[in-house]
């Protein structure tokens, strides 16, 4: 790969990631881009300053400047209104929806092989938007919900258990919302099933505030949060760029799989240099199927509600 990754967004989300992209040295450039004047540049400045105490360097970091953004092989959209409380993910649908499409028309300008990675929400809508705009193979772009919301799952579960983080698994399905499913069956503790270690009520209680995560922190932030779904990008970013060919749970276009055709919902796919390079398909039970099937649908409205608008 070239070792340029594009970032649109530089907001705390945008920010965050473009950090850590940094510290991990996933590439060798990073373009930073945002709408409001001086704000990359800015963002950009700030983690320059931090090399000569965290030794950042030699990754180079960019802003504003589009045409930097020629020849690179990954493009991250964070871009977006933030979710401010009392307002749910669907509310951003109009106002996301044009600046996704800004994001990918430039994006296609400058660097129209890039494999996407949608953040924006409402998450598996504005995939849809972003492939829609740029005319993308569905292999060449896939959306951050699931590793945040698995991420959400094992956090409660190893805090109810008592154990570390590390130990636990988690599997999370469908929309990036109040209809994700979360799958008990396959979440495991130290290859453990979950199930067997918690009551069905405590189970419950961990999947409900798993639904709610985002609320929560926006209720107490008063804004997104950013710091996990930074992690969360970042995740999918070292498994394309370093063909790790990770199986994690991203927003992903189905053909069929799960018995959903032609949207964008959170599944486990393998992801590596050729981006999404296979959907693993699980074993569900007729109720996780069912529920699925309604995060589908829950999908599937806000679309139609995305048809509205444009």
């Amino acid at each position: 790969m070239s070792g340029k990754i594009v970032v649109f967004g530089a907001g705390n989300v945008g920010g965050a990631v473009t950090r850590r992209l940094v510290e991990r040295k996933l590439c060798k450039t990073v373009v930073l881009v945002d709408r409001t004047p001086g704000r990359a540049r800015g963002v950009t400045l700030d983690i320059r300053e931090a090399s000569p105490i965290d030794l950042l360097e030699p990754v180079a970091i960019e802003g504003d400047d589009l045409t930097r953004l020629t020849g690179a092989e990954l493009v991250i959209i964070t871009a977006g209104s933030p979710r401010k409380p009392g307002m749910s993910r669907d509310d951003l649908l109009k106002i996301n929806a044009a600046i996704v499409r800004g994001c990918v028309t430039t994006a296609m300008d400058h660097c129209p092989e890039a494999f996407f990675l949608v953040v924006t929400n409402p998450l598996n809508a504005m995939c849809q938007v972003a492939m829609q705009a740029g005319n993308l193979k569905p292999e060449r772009i896939a959306g951050m919900a699931g590793i945040l919301d698995a991420a959400r799952f094992q956090y409660f579960i190893a805090r109810e258990l008592a154990v570390s983080p590390e130990n636990v698994q988690a599997m999370v399905l469908g929309e990036h919302g109040d209809d994700m499913v979360c799958v008990p069956r396959y979440s495991t503790v130290a290859g453990i099933p979950v199930t067997e270690l918690l009551s069905p009520e405590r189970l419950a209680r961990l999947v409900e505030r798993t639904k709610n995560g985002g609320a929560e922190i926006v209720n107490m932030l008063s804004t997104s949060a950013y710091y996990a779904p930074a992690s969360a990008v970042v995740q999918m970013v070292a498994s394309v760029v370093m063909d790790k060919k990770k199986i994690l749970p991203c927003a992903a276009w189905l053909r069929g799989q799960y018995g959903i055709d032609g949207m964008f919902v959170g599944v486990p796919v393998k992801l590596g240099r050729g981006g999404v390079e296979q959907i693993m398909e699980l074993s569900l039970t007729p109720e996780e199927s069912a529920a699925l099937r309604r995060s589908a649908d829950k999908i599937g409205r806000l679309l139609n509600g995305l048809d509205d608008h444009a």
